[in-house]
């Protein structure tokens, strides 16, 4: 039995907040309507608060997981298939033991009458927002099998734009770990050898060659306050970025740099097209479908921009006048081609072109960024060595020029 925060509200309309410990969200819906109250809004509780930051990787299911479970689920459903005896195969099948896990839970919620959706919406860190709520809609309308499709090619394009860029960044990434391992190596190897040498010769040793001696003894020596503090920097990061105010600053750095941000504004387009194409040809309404993308975009201010959007679209607006106040994060071809979708009545149809167009140039961009980079990283390279190896050769030509 799980614990939930929740919103209701009582007869006269009035918002309470409060918790209560339910098995899910109807049994937690029927203890409230025992008090006279609504269930607006339910949220499941951590269980350690202690650790309330995020850890990469960990009680994640991947998304190639995810892919192959919605893939197979359609496969098994258009067979003719039961949903629940389908979730079961498919929880035999996974080797990730969360998903499994998850799939197990959602049969038996199935088994006692709450809908598939219902079940899902327990799992708000599995299932994103679009994969619910486009479940719901396909259960309103009868079309599983076909919003399942449209689902399973959704994951497919998110999965190939994120290996298109976790490609264009190994290659750096490499170089830059292996740029540190050298250092390091030099710094705890060579250069003590080295600073002997130079304190039995007794030589006046230059700023710089005191500066890289000094970092070599500090690395040696308090080795464990290097690791420590490492280790306390990238969990202090990881939980600023995850905070409002750092997710801000960070998305805001990626959108100022140069070569990062060019791509991002094309992932973040491929991706909102992407996204209301399968939400517009799932039949969800388009003021609907805009609050679903901007709750699953990463970057908050296209996130900002699409609620916006959404708000002027609300009011009469067409959405292609709605993001012409955003120029500067959607490519004006966006733009354009969701006028022309407006004007000729297929909008879904046009938001799949445009969506191909950016995921093709998605994957041009992120190849010319390592072609990009290998110079900049050369630089680096070079200079590091090169301040390195003057540091150290300086005292040499020291001494012999005062022999």
């Amino acid at each position: 039995m799980a614990k939930y925060k929740y919103r209701a509200k009582n007869i006269k309309g009035k918002e309470i907040k409060g918790a209560e410990k339910a098995t899910n969200k109807r049994e937690l819906a029927k203890k409230l309507k025992e008090k006279k109250l609504t269930l607006v809004k339910a949220t499941k509780k951590s269980k350690n608060k202690a650790f309330n930051f995020a850890i990469p990787f960990i009680g994640k299911v991947p998304l190639t997981e995810k892919m192959m479970f919605t893939r197979n689920l359609q496969v098994m459903i258009s067979a003719g298939l039961s949903l629940t005896k389908s979730l079961r195969i498919l929880s035999d099948q996974t080797e990730n033991k969360k998903l499994s896990q998850i799939l197990d839970d959602v049969v038996e919620s199935l088994k006692k009458g709450d809908s598939f959706s219902s079940t899902l919406d327990e799992y708000p860190n599995i299932f994103s927002n679009l994969y619910r709520n486009m479940i719901k809609v396909a259960e309103e309308a009868g079309s599983l099998e076909e919003v399942l499709t449209i689902l399973a090619n959704q994951l497919e394009k998110n999965h190939s734009l994120k290996e298109e860029i976790k490609n264009a960044l190994i290659y750096p990434v490499i170089i830059i770990l292996a740029m540190i391992g050298i250092g390091i190596a030099m710094l705890i190897i060579v250069v003590p050898s080295l600073a002997a040498t130079f304190e039995d010769l007794g030589i006046q040793l230059p700023l710089t060659t005191r500066f890289v001696i000094g970092l070599a003894n500090f690395i040696i020596e308090k080795w464990y306050i290097v690791v420590t503090g490492l280790i306390v920097l990238f969990f202090a990061l990881n939980s600023y970025i995850n905070t409002k105010v750092g997710r801000k600053v960070w998305d805001k750095m990626l959108l100022k740099t140069p070569l990062i941000n060019s791509i991002i504004r094309k992932v973040n387009a491929a991706y909102t097209t992407r996204t209301l194409h399968s939400l517009l040809g799932s039949g969800v309404p388009i003021i609907r479908s805009l609050e679903i993308v901007s709750g699953t975009v990463n970057n908050v201010y296209f996130k900002i921009a699409l609620q916006k959007a959404g708000k002027r679209v609300r009011k009469g607006e067409n959405l292609s006048s709605a993001l012409e106040k955003y120029a500067d994060l959607y490519p004006t071809m966006v733009i354009q081609m969701i006028r022309v979708g407006e004007e000729t009545g297929k909008t879904s149809q046009i938001l799949e072109k445009v969506a191909l167009f950016f995921e093709e140039e998605v994957k041009n961009s992120t190849q010319n960024l390592a072609a990009a980079l290998e110079p900049i990283l050369m630089i680096i390279i070079g200079a590091t060595v090169g301040f390195f190896a003057i540091s150290m050769i300086q005292p040499m030509y020291s001494m012999l020029g005062g022999l």
